[in-house]
């Protein structure tokens, strides 16, 4: 699923024009980026938490070449599902 079949899946479900549902998804995902960015968790009930998750360097190899190289340290977007999601996952 994309964003467009996200956002296709709620005005259909809701009734509400895609526009609407577009503008309202596009809130929720900015807001999320910017407490990420802030370094604030987003914590869903029962659906689970976003956090700014940092990865330190490390090796690695070029496939191409096989050549070893270092891969710099970044920060990424992590998750965490609620136990609902998980026991769902494992049923």
């Amino acid at each position: 699923m994309n964003k467009a079949d996200l956002i296709l899946a709620v005005s259909e479900k809701t009734d509400y024009p895609k526009q609407d549902v577009e503008l309202i998804v596009d809130e929720i995902f900015g807001t999320i980026e910017k407490k990420i960015i802030k370094n604030e968790e987003v914590k869903l009930a029962n659906f689970g938490v976003f956090y700014k998750k940092s990865r330190l360097a490390r090796k690695g190899t070029n496939p191409s070449t096989g050549e070893a190289l270092v891969i710099p340290a970044n920060n990424t977007v992590g998750f965490r599902p609620s136990k609902i999601i998980k026991a769902k996952l494992n049923k």
